[in-house]
């Protein structure tokens, strides 16, 4: 028995169970960390909201890539570039037309929200085609180093004085360039409540906030409702991909992954079952971009740098390669403990230790244990500069991992090898008859 299915036998409720018990252990500790820095009330809403707005974009992402990677074994690090498609290309549609004078130096197509999340998610995916036609002969590294030039070309396209701003059907649109771009829709969550004529209970449901969290109360429930909002989309992630994994295209993917040359020899066009897969997981990486960024209020394109991508595949890796559930805890460890954790950890010890004093440089912090072997000097230069060295420990946690658990939190998944249900007698006989106690190949729901 793996290590994931020993821990849903003993968690009620299966997968569901077993990541509602991580969330609820993940907010638990957050809270108890806020009680102990004195946080109020409004500041112990806000963590839990920017909490989950983080769990739930990592774990969108790490949905997204286990597709790619985890099912059918595509080494894609250029994330962060279908990322950038997707809220770029929501913004060009939904933003306002250009009005002289306005604050935004260019305007969009004035489309509905929902219309623009539509096009910004089915722009990353045919630019995902784009790149799956050339970049699908390739494997493994050559596939990696197609998909990251890709990323950067983006970039430095959003980048480019070229298309900052232009003239569109007589109005003047663009990406903004170097200087980022407005993002001066309706805000989506207001939008979204307006559709389906909730905007009064809305405001309803702020005003009696205001009983917990006097003084504007509605930047923290906008927050705290904008998090519980994406976390249905983590479960619609999940459930496609469950549904996908399950489906005979799904079976496809996991085989191509195993051996392509094999699939090929059944007569499966892999070629064609690799485009398709990848077109739909650039274009949830697309969505999910929209939905991290498209509250920010401004994009600029240097934020889509690299370095996302490889928190994604961290988070990845954590959670286990194949496995849903494990793409699902994977982004919520890692946004919980690698990516937001320190910022509460040096908190933490700050109200711990308020009389501390870390020295300037590291140069002074390394003297004094070379001379008197006294580490605490570097032990406070460390706290203090946690953030800056959050890299470093991301790094060093994915070196751990590599060498003690590389197949994740939850191990490989095994499945049965039949595409239809099986009774217990035929499952135990099949089960005789392949590998002596596991069947299938390394796979998830």
């Amino acid at each position: 028995m793996s290590v994931r299915d020993d821990l849903a036998a003993r968690i009620p409720g299966g997968d569901t169970g077993l990541i509602l018990s991580i969330l609820l252990i993940v907010y638990a500790a957050y809270v108890l960390v806020g009680v102990g820095l004195g946080y109020s009330l409004r500041g112990q809403f806000n963590t839990i909201a920017v909490l989950t707005f983080y769990i739930a974009v990592f774990a969108m992402l790490a949905l997204a890539l286990n597709l790619h990677w985890g099912y059918t074994g595509l080494f894609n690090i250029g994330i962060v570039g279908f990322m950038a498609i997707g809220i770029y290309v929501m913004a060009f549609v939904s933003k306002p037309l250009y009005q002289p004078g306005g604050a935004a130096q260019v305007g969009g197509l004035g489309l509905p929200i929902i219309v623009g999340m539509i096009a910004g998610t089915v722009a990353a995916a045919l630019v995902g085609l784009v790149v799956a036609l050339p970049a699908l002969r390739l494997r493994a590294d050559y596939l990696a180093i197609v998909t990251i030039a890709m990323s950067e070309i983006v970039r430095f396209s959003f980048l480019s004085g070229e298309f900052e701003q232009f003239e569109l059907f007589g109005t003047r649109v663009g990406f903004g360039g170097g200087s980022g771009l407005i993002l001066n829709y309706t805000d989506p969550l207001t939008a979204f409540f307006e559709v389906f004529g909730l905007g009064g209970a809305y405001l309803g449901l702020v005003d009696a906030f205001g009983a917990l969290v006097p003084n504007n109360p509605k930047p923290v429930v906008d927050s705290l409702v904008y998090g519980l909002l994406l976390l249905l989309f983590v479960a619609a992630y999940y459930w496609l991909l469950k549904r996908t994994g399950e489906s005979p295209f799904g079976r496809v993917l996991k085989a191509i992954r195993e051996d392509e040359d094999v699939a090929n020899s059944l007569g499966k066009d892999t070629n064609r079952f690799k485009t398709k897969a990848f077109m739909l997981g650039c274009g949830l990486m697309g969505l999910a971009g929209v939905l991290w960024f498209m509250r920010s209020g401004a994009v600029t394109p240097n934020t889509f740098r690299p370095r996302i991508t490889f928190f994604v595949w961290i988070a990845l890796i954590i959670g286990g390669a194949g496995s849903n559930t494990g793409s699902v805890l994977g982004g919520a460890v890692f946004a919980a403990l690698l990516y937001q954790g320190p910022r509460y950890l040096k908190n933490l010890i700050d109200a711990a230790l308020p009389n501390a004093s870390a020295p300037s440089g590291f140069g002074p912090a390394i003297a004094p244990l070379v001379s008197n072997v006294d580490p605490t000097p570097l032990l406070l230069y460390t706290i203090d500069s946690i953030r800056q060295l959050q890299l470093v420990f991301m790094g060093l946690v994915l070196i751990w991992l590599m060498h003690n658990r590389p197949e994740g939190m939850l191990g490989h998944r095994k499945e049965t090898a039949a595409g239809i249900p099986l009774t217990a007698s035929q499952a135990r006989d099949k089960t005789a008859e392949t590998d002596g106690g596991t069947t299938g190949g390394e796979a998830d729901e």
